[in-house]
């Protein structure tokens, strides 16, 4: 749906500071993620400003900066560190001479890369109509200049409605169909809360390691990349855990800052495991030094689903790469609240399983007090 950047897109990124925290670790998202898109970073414009300029967001002095850019490196897309609204991107296309996109369209284009399910590409979808159909009107500048011509007065309107009415009805079919999907998963629920076998769904930021940790604790082979978002779609597996028994663990897709609202309403109907699991282990990059941060936006995008209230165990993973030593860490009840592993090199999966034994036996009443055992035993 969205212009997406071909590889081999040659590129300039453009971010704003506003005075907000994280920002120089904004920049190297910005770039990681152009370039999971397939683009060819040139160059970055960056800026401080109190508030984003009304008409094109930047200022006029920080566009002749870009445009001074764009001419020297040859590059023929810019994108901005930002959710740029419709005005503005048809601002900046006609001051720059090039396509525009903002940060929103960037992250919807690599989902549509990345989506491999039929649901997931619902979803993707889904969120890529909503995206466009506020920027309908990009489409259709040049009748703006024909209004009123003979014989061009109305065309222009009507194609423009008649584009809005497909929308319309594609949107509200795949809203019919990821709620059957929706409805499908309620019943498998259904089945395995009638069992007795508890959920468990595997949540984090972006690339912070979830599917290799997956992979690990359940020997499956989802795809596992050092790369954003390479997991859109979730997949489930059972597996067991010694004392106790079969549980399900589910892999879901990561977050990121400013995850845009398109996408979070998109996923919904993916990310109801995450909202019915009896318990989440929220995975973090150790070595990241935005990792605080980090868990800040995973848990607001939580709470934005619904789920906020599902207890969670931190597992701070790659170990390996800052020579940390595994280990388990206890809050002042004497409850589990982080675990220390490497996913890729398996050191600590046995304190993680020890871990999920230890919540589960608790809440179900079948171990009373492991986690007192488990804490005297490291």
């Amino acid at each position: 749906m969205i212009e997406r950047p071909a590889s081999g897109n040659r590129v300039v990124l453009v971010a704003l500071d506003f005075g907000e925290a994280g920002f120089r670790e904004s920049l190297e998202e910005l770039d990681e993620l152009a370039r999971s898109a397939g683009a060819q970073v040139l160059g970055m414009v960056t800026g401080r400003r109190h508030s984003p300029d009304a008409a094109t967001y930047a200022g006029s002095g920080k566009l002749e900066e870009v445009a001074a850019l764009l001419a020297a490196t040859g590059a023929s897309l810019v994108i901005f560190n930002h959710e740029l609204s419709p005005a503005q991107q048809r601002n900046l296309e006609k001051r720059l001479a090039c396509r525009v996109i903002d940060r929103t369209s960037l992250i919807l284009d690599i989902f549509s890369l990345r989506a491999k399910s039929s649901e997931g590409k619902l979803q993707v979808e889904l969120a890529q109509l909503e995206h466009l159909s506020t920027r309908l009107v990009r489409g259709w500048t040049h009748l703006e200049r024909q209004k009123g011509g003979i014989g061009l007065r109305g065309p222009g309107e009507t194609q423009l409605e008649t584009d809005r009415r497909l929308i319309g009805k594609r949107v509200k079919l795949l809203k019919e169909r990821l709620n059957r999907l929706k409805r499908q998963r309620e019943v498998q629920r259904r089945a395995r809360s009638r069992g007795q076998v508890p959920s468990i769904s595997i949540v984090g930021y972006t690339n912070a390691g979830k599917s290799t940790l997956f992979n690990a604790l359940t020997k499956a082979n989802a795809y596992a990349a050092d790369q954003l978002f390479a997991t859109l779609d979730t997949t489930s597996r059972r597996m067991y855990i010694a004392d106790f028994g079969q549980v399900v663990l589910s892999d879901t897709v990561g977050f990121i800052r400013e995850l845009p609202h398109t996408l979070v309403e998109a996923f919904c109907a993916t990310l109801e495991e995450t909202i019915h699991a009896d318990l989440l282990l929220h995975v973090v990059d150790s070595g990241n030094p935005a990792r605080e941060d980090q868990i800040a936006e995973v848990n607001q995008v939580l709470a934005e689903i619904g789920a906020q209230s599902v207890p969670q165990i931190l597992v701070y993973n790659k170990i390996d790469l800052g020579g940390q030593p595994a280990g388990m860490d206890f809050d002042e009840y004497g409850r589990i609240s982080r675990v220390r592993v490497s996913a890729l090199t398996g050191e600590g999966l046995d304190l993680v399983r020890k871990s999920i034994t230890g919540f589960l036996g608790v809440a179900s009443g079948r171990i009373p007090g492991i986690e007192a055992g488990i804490a005297a035993s490291i």
